[in-house]
């Protein structure tokens, strides 16, 4: 079956079907639909519906203001920690970067360089450094959240493909999120250099930020945007919100050499919830 799987997201025209299921999850009529389909999904899924700000489903304008729910005041609280877990989801993989090289699953491994979108200059600020990827389930909530505070320096926006971000696929797909769609976002921080990827998947309808709206997807072109110096500078506290997915995927952190060190209770498959400690300083 897995097999069967990966063969259909090769043949599959992943960009059509990701933007035709994102023109049906805009969609506020006919409201039986939209309810049954929301319904349907929670039931499915077991989304708990008691920790989000609107509990009825039903009161969600369309799916995609359903699927961005916000959660109640207070529903995760921040960890006194230098690094939090941006996103409730799994670790996919967690730990060092070997030079410029990122574990993805069994073998497989890609480089910063490509998952930045060859990006010389500020890859070489990631060398031997650190490395955190988060996978969101369709389950979770999928705001993403600052691990720490920091200040946006640039974006860039980078095409790709659009396979699914899931464990089976990253067993069996060479280097996936250097290849999929995705957002990188840069930060100064008290840790030193950030960088926060947002990485597309299959029927994923958007990547959107709190400073810039939706980024994903644009015309099918890197796009590089600098946000270092006013009036574009953008400053985020710790836990506030940076942006959000419209259906599930996946957040990968990088850190510089030394800057941080990963608690030893998070492993691949290890669930990660918004606000817990994450990493200490150095």
């Amino acid at each position: 079956m897995d097999s069967l799987f990966i063969a259909f997201q090769h043949i599959v025209p992943q960009h059509l079907l990701s933007r035709l299921v994102g023109w049906l999850a805009e969609l506020r009529s006919p409201l039986w639909l939209k309810n049954w389909v929301i319904r349907r999904f929670v039931g499915h899924f077991d989304v708990n519906m008691s920790e989000a700000a609107e509990s009825n489903p039903e009161r969600y304008e369309n799916f995609n203001a359903f699927f961005t729910r916000a959660l109640q005041e207070g529903a995760r609280p921040m960890a006194d920690a230098a690094v939090v877990c941006p996103a409730d989801g799994a670790i996919s993989q967690i730990g060092s970067i070997e030079e410029h090289s990122i574990f993805q699953a069994k073998g497989r491994r890609y480089s910063t360089w490509a998952l930045l979108g060859g990006d010389t200059e500020r890859a070489a600020q990631f060398h031997n450094g650190r490395f955190a990827t988060i996978y969101l389930s369709p389950r979770d909530y999928h705001r993403v959240h600052m691990p720490v505070a920091g200040r946006l320096l640039a974006t860039r926006y980078i095409p790709g493909d659009l396979f699914s971000v899931n464990n089976t696929t990253a067993d069996n797909v060479d280097r996936l999120f250097a290849r999929n769609e995705r957002l990188v976002c840069y930060f100064d921080t008290a840790c030193g250099p950030m960088a926060m990827v947002l990485v597309g998947a299959m029927i994923v309808a958007g990547i959107e930020t709190v400073w810039s709206g939706q980024e994903a997807p644009p015309p099918r072109r890197i796009a590089h945007r600098d946000y270092a110096a006013p009036p574009e500078s953008v400053q985020l506290e710790q836990g506030a919100e940076m942006g959000r997915f419209k259906l599930g995927s996946t957040v990968i952190l990088l850190f510089a050499d030394g800057a941080v060190s990963w608690d030893e209770g998070y492993t691949a498959g290890s669930t990660t919830r918004l606000g817990e400690a994450l990493a200490t300083a150095g």
